[in-house]
């Protein structure tokens, strides 16, 4: 269980009354809420808060799981003044103010990063919430990633943050309130519900309308306690898991890699010596014997020059004003997709054939970020920074090609990186790589067949990029 898990457990336990033990002494909910009500009604006649609009009942399908019957299921705008946002003006806010950008908050409820107070050089232009001490300050931008936390002092956010101010604190207690906001089962519908692709945000009305469970206030306050005390607990797990998990991945890394290491050394598998030896498939096709020769090798093998039997292929240099955000057309393919970037740009350009990738292609990234990958995202352009690989067949299997490419000893290890801001792999360097070539019928059967097999090599293949990150 990682430490994330544990916690979003601990949160969701809480949140079902699991946590901690009921007491029958305990005021109901049920009369809690009524006292809610009738201070807001007290509220909106003294002209404090503005007077909304009926909210819908609560039906047994929106509730997620059971609670005690003590207890009871509210919504947010029943329970809080939420919708009754003070916004001022930037330009009024007063010198020493507190001041909360979603910047300044982390995130999975990790508390203040910063505290930023107004000075007489600071301007703000835009508005933003006035909030009281103790409201719950919640981020409606990017909500996935629970940027919730309560104001330790009076101050002034940005509109992207909500402020959620209670009714009463001895009716409803805002570490409470801020609990139920990171229990998974908000998070997850809150998730589910937002609006925009580069900018996600949940709707105002949406989190109004959110059901959240009401216990008396006596079990919140135990409920609070009971967290606070995991919390130190939970953070001295991650410590530990972390530590674990760091050793875990440079064990599997280290086997992988003395794994690729075998595998082009020739003692992966063993030899067959009824396979035609590599020399034969030097005088059928056009390959050329290296002399350079970084390791032994099994006497059927050859030293070859990766070029004379790999063709690199440099996808398109587009412009900017060539590159569409029109999704019926053909997508581009850049480095950033390959990695982390997950928006796309396409194109309604007309290319050469060898402009295009389709399922099974082999490619490799050249710049910046390094590695192959067999692509299997459809016909898509490619980029100038990555290479279209064709190779002979009959001389070379893709995938030994592949995790021989993989292995960044054999390409990083051994070229020269070009470029002073954005380093790159030139492809007469790569073309003249010294390649191990195994008989045929070895390269394709045994070696990897047995690199799929052995230690759950899976792993590397599903992770694409070996040693993306890597190099500067």
């Amino acid at each position: 269980m990682t430490p994330e898990q544990l916690r979003a457990s601990i949160l969701q336990y809480a949140m079902e009354g699991k946590l901690v033990k009921q007491d029958p002494n305990d005021e109901p909910a049920s009369v809690l809420l009524e006292k809610i009500k009738k201070e807001k009604e007290q509220l909106i006649k003294d002209g404090k808060i503005k007077k909304s609009k009926p909210l819908p009942p609560i039906t047994d399908d929106e509730k997620p799981f059971d609670i005690p019957d003590s207890w009871e299921w509210v919504r947010l705008k029943e329970v809080t003044l939420f919708g009754n946002f003070k916004s001022v003006s930037g330009r009024e806010i007063p010198n020493g103010a507190w001041v909360v950008d979603m910047k300044d908050v982390n995130k999975n409820g990790g508390g203040f990063r910063s505290i930023t107070k107004k000075t007489n050089s600071t301007e703000y232009k835009s508005n933003k919430y006035q909030f009281s001490k103790n409201s719950v300050l919640y981020g409606k931008l990017r909500p996935y990633l629970q940027k919730v936390e309560v104001a330790q002092h009076d101050g002034y956010t940005t509109t992207e943050m909500l402020p959620i101010e209670v009714v009463n604190e001895k009716k409803l207690n805002p570490l409470y309130l801020r609990y139920v906001l990171l229990s998974p089962y908000f998070v997850d519908n809150i998730n589910a519900s937002v609006y925009g692709v580069k900018m996600p945000r949940v709707g105002t009305n949406f989190l109004a309308c959110m059901i959240l469970p009401l216990p008396s206030l006596n079990e919140q306050k135990r409920i609070v306690t009971k967290i606070k005390k995991f919390m130190p607990l939970i953070a001295q797990y991650a410590e530990t898991y972390n530590r674990l998990q760091k050793i875990d991945s440079e064990f599997k890394g280290k086997l992988k890699q003395s794994i690729l290491q075998c595998a082009m050394r020739g003692k992966l598998v063993k030899q067959d010596p009824n396979d035609e030896p590599a020399s034969v498939l030097l005088e059928k096709d056009n390959l050329k014997n290296s002399d350079e020769k970084p390791h032994d090798i099994p006497a059927s093998w050859k030293w070859i020059i990766l070029g004379s039997g790999v063709n690199f292929y440099n996808g398109r240099a587009y412009k900017k004003n060539e590159l569409l955000n029109d999704d019926k057309f053909t997508p581009v393919l850049r480095v950033g997709n390959l990695f982390t970037n997950s928006s796309w740009y396409y194109s309604d350009l007309k290319l050469d054939p060898n402009k295009y990738i389709d399922n099974g292609d082999l490619i490799y990234a050249w710049s910046a970020s390094f590695g192959p990958k067999i692509w299997n995202g459809g016909r898509v352009i490619f980029h100038y920074h990555i290479w279209k690989l064709k190779y002979d067949n009959t001389a070379i299997d893709k995938n030994f090609l592949y995790y021989f490419l993989l292995d960044k000893r054999n390409v990083v290890g051994e070229t020269d990186l070009h470029g002073s801001t954005m380093k790159h792999i030139t492809k007469t360097n790569m073309e003249h790589l010294p390649f191990p070539l195994p008989p045929l019928s070895e390269q394709s059967r045994n070696i990897y067949t047995t690199i799929r097999e052995t230690s759950d090599f899976a792993e590397v293949q599903g992770a694409g990029f070996g040693y993306a990150r890597e190099i500067g």
